[in-house]
């Protein structure tokens, strides 16, 4: 029998997800007044970065397998974040608290500062519906 090989991992989703979010922080900060659109950019952010979350542990399991599990604990610290600020964001955006969520935007922006999104991307509009899932 042959190996399976797989092809969408949590890590390839992490880094979609990533760039998706960081590509609805930039559209989210040219809102100007709140629309339907400006709440499916939150709420798709609270939702992508929930994902990310619920993937951690599939990440590191691997490492732990293995006893590395100094690795595993630092990649948890350092996604540990995206729980927390998909619930903070998921509560903003359903109490209509636009402040909140605009400052919980900028403060995710700065935690993916390092991602870099393609002039010509094929991430499209992943955020529209958001907010009926939310």
């Amino acid at each position: 029998m042959s190996r399976l090989i797989k092809i969408d991992t949590v890590g390839k989703d992490r880094a979609r997800l990533s760039k998706a979010i960081v590509l609805a922080v930039r559209e989210l900060a040219r809102q100007a007044e709140v629309t339907n659109e400006a709440k499916d950019l939150a709420a798709f952010i609270s939702l992508a970065l929930k994902t990310i979350s619920e993937g951690i542990d599939a990440s590191v399991a691997a490492w732990e397998k293995r006893d590395y599990w100094v690795k595993a604990d630092r990649f948890r610290m350092e996604w540990m974040w995206t729980g927390q600020y998909a619930e903070k964001m998921k509560v903003a955006v359903q109490a209509d608290d636009w402040a909140s969520v605009a400052m919980l935007s900028a403060q995710i922006a700065q935690k993916f500062g390092k991602v870099e999104i393609a002039k010509n991307h094929r991430l499209g509009k992943p955020w529209v519906g958001a907010y009926k899932q939310l």
